[in-house]
């Protein structure tokens, strides 16, 4: 009998090790750039925002949907969605309701631009992004690289929609305009704001510029000075981590 107990307690434990070792097989953990538990869709906190996702569609560069791209969601991280929110209700006091252009950017979608900048034989869009723009200088002149803050999920690519009209806020310029006319100092000073007479946008426009910008550095964004529409949290919650998860509906986003 004590023999037959011996062997039973054995097998037990042969089995639970067995069922242990399964169970922690079985837990897979999860790379940082794929983790997406930390991120939610911005209509979820900003619900007036208005999304015109160009990635997801061919009006774009490229002109074609964009790799990683399966929805046409405004992905962010938590914190930057909270700082576009309370920039957005500063917005809509004066008067205006925000147009979201891109946000989180897979690096697939970021490799998928590389790819079309390496084709130089391929000039279907310049006419309408890159009139005055040679595209072997795209990487030179710092166009196309292959990393974007946007893969770390705090920037956004926005304007603003004048809300008692329903239209653009003009801002002389369009998005995605490779050249010296999308930088926030052409035809002024960004840092003053003061306006330099010049022919390339008028005073009223680069004003625009500078609201939209003074809007988000109140709340903690960040400007680049090659496009008046891009801005990254300061204080981004993942600096160094370039995400790989495409862009689609969130099953933990409320």
């Amino acid at each position: 009998m004590k023999v037959q107990r011996t062997w039973m307690l054995a097998a037990i434990l042969i089995v639970s090790g067995f069922v242990a070792t399964s169970c922690r097989q079985a837990v897979k953990e999860i790379p940082a750039e794929e983790d997406c538990s930390q991120f939610v869709a911005v209509t979820d906190v900003v619900p007036d925002a208005i999304l015109e996702i160009r990635y997801y569609s061919t009006y774009n560069f490229v002109a074609a949907r964009i790799d990683g791209y399966e929805e046409p969601l405004a992905l962010m991280t938590q914190q930057a969605a909270d700082s576009l929110r309370a920039a957005s209700d500063d917005f809509r006091k004066l008067g205006y309701c925000i147009k979201i252009y891109d946000t989180y950017r897979p690096q697939m979608a970021v490799s998928h631009f590389v790819r079309w900048a390496e084709n130089l034989a391929d000039t279907a869009t310049k006419h309408c992004f890159y009139p005055n723009v040679d595209k072997s200088r795209l990487f030179e002149e710092g166009y196309i690289a292959a990393r974007s803050s946007h893969s770390r999920g705090s920037t956004v690519d926005l304007t603003l929609v004048d809300i008692a009209t329903g239209k653009d806020v003009d801002m002389g310029g369009v998005f995605d305009w490779f050249g010296m006319e999308s930088h926030p100092d052409c035809g002024g000073n960004p840092e003053t704001m003061e306006y330099r007479q010049n022919d390339t946008i008028t005073a009223a426009q680069f004003q625009n510029r500078m609201m939209l910008r003074s809007v988000m550095l109140r709340h903690g964004f960040q400007p680049i000075d090659s496009e008046w529409w891009h801005f990254t949290l300061a204080n981004e919650p993942y600096p160094d981590t370039y995400f790989t998860f495409p862009v689609k509906r969130l099953l933990q986003t409320k």
